[in-house]
């Protein structure tokens, strides 16, 4: 009899536990829904700074791009350079081509021309600190795009404030796409690149967000370099197809650089443009990522950062420095574009454009027209 109910103890154990595991897979599962959710709606409403300083006088900048082939990098500066043009300021870029020695050749001649102010943009100013130090004793004001893992004035590097997205809430919103979307049972393969303090935060986690779900796995993390993804992403995509097959059922890329070189393999595979593995970016939201979504060609959806919009922050940034202000305080909510919200927010224009007037509201900051 006590060995009976011995049994019966334990099996009641077992079974309590079982569904207690199930009911917080649920619950994941809920949430991630909650989160996509809330991330596609649309975003018209402006929640950024509305105080500030006039715009400062006759000034010049320079942007030193960590990679102009990057869409990101590139979006931002037709930000910057459009906010330096109603300013009135002087503006220049310098291409750092994607490797750090060429960004610190960037740098230099940056700084040579002694500017009033430069822009480090995606390029890791960690990496970059010895020439960034040289400027600040020049009295050069610094401010960064994606130069970290964290918005705001940086430590380890002179940068008045780095001008970023929440990349931990980016990594979390990509992930929670590919839980919701498989209903707790993803296959998942990771790709970041190691070169970048922000890109390879992005990517790790990603990686710890998939694996609280109980029924998803990593299936792998690949460290790929980004200035390299056109050599390295199509043979890596044929060998992750003979590895994983079927479990691959979602990507998680740091940018949607990764996809810009995937789709033919996939496509030589015999995968559909629209099946799996469905790819989600947590970054940049390129304006060929916006086809592909729209053509619903190898990619399902990406994080985009408002690229033109933080360009105008940039500037602001720039022109608080310039009156010895703090930095705004003022980080951008994630957005994530789908299929089914492409439409919106700058979807006719292949890039995330929020409809929130920002424009008009740092021209009022500026106290310009």
């Amino acid at each position: 009899m006590v060995k009976r109910a011995f049994v019966m103890t334990v099996a009641s154990a077992l079974t309590l536990a079982f569904v207690g595991g199930a009911a917080r897979a649920d619950a994941l599962v809920d949430e991630a829904k909650v989160v996509v959710k809330k991330a596609t709606s649309r975003a018209d409403k402006w929640d950024g700074p509305t105080t500030g300083p006039n715009a400062a006088g006759k000034k010049s900048i320079v942007y030193v791009a960590g990679d102009m082939r990057n869409g990101g990098i590139l979006g931002v500066a037709h930000g910057l350079k459009e906010a330096a043009d109603v300013i009135g300021w002087t503006y220049r870029e310098i291409d750092g081509q994607g490797t750090v020695s060429g960004q610190a050749a960037a740098l230099s001649q940056a700084i040579a021309l002694k500017p009033d102010a430069i822009v480090v943009g995606g390029s890791d100013a960690v990496q970059q600190k010895a020439g960034l130090e040289d400027a600040a004793k020049q009295d050069i004001v610094i401010v960064g795009w994606h130069a970290g893992p964290k918005p705001g004035p940086m430590e380890g590097a002179p940068v008045f404030a780095n001008v970023t997205t929440d990349a931990m809430e980016v990594a979390r919103v990509a992930a929670m796409k590919a839980i919701a979307d498989s209903n707790g049972n993803a296959g998942v393969v990771v790709f970041a690149d190691s070169a970048y303090a922000i890109a390879i935060a992005k990517g790790r986690a990603m990686e710890a967000e998939i694996k609280k779900c109980a029924g998803c796995k990593v299936l792998a993390f690949e460290d790929t370099p980004l200035a390299d993804t056109a050599n390295r992403v199509p043979q890596l995509t044929t060998t992750l197809l003979q590895q994983f097959g079927d479990k691959w059922t979602h990507s998680l890329a740091i940018n949607d650089l990764y996809y810009d070189s995937m789709g033919p393999s996939l496509q030589v595979a015999g995968l559909k443009g629209d099946g799996n593995p469905q790819n989600i970016s947590a970054g940049d939201g390129s304006e060929s990522a916006y086809q592909r979504i729209r053509d619903k060609d190898y990619q399902a959806a990406t994080v985009p950062e408002p690229l033109n919009m933080q360009g105008w922050q940039l500037a602001d940034e720039i022109n608080r420095a310039f009156a010895h202000e703090k930095w705004s305080g003022y980080v951008p909510s994630v957005h994530l574009v789908t299929a089914a919200n492409i439409a919106y927010d700058g979807g006719p224009k292949n890039v995330f454009d929020p409809d929130n007037g920002y424009r008009d509201e740092y021209k009022k900051i500026w106290g310009v027209k």
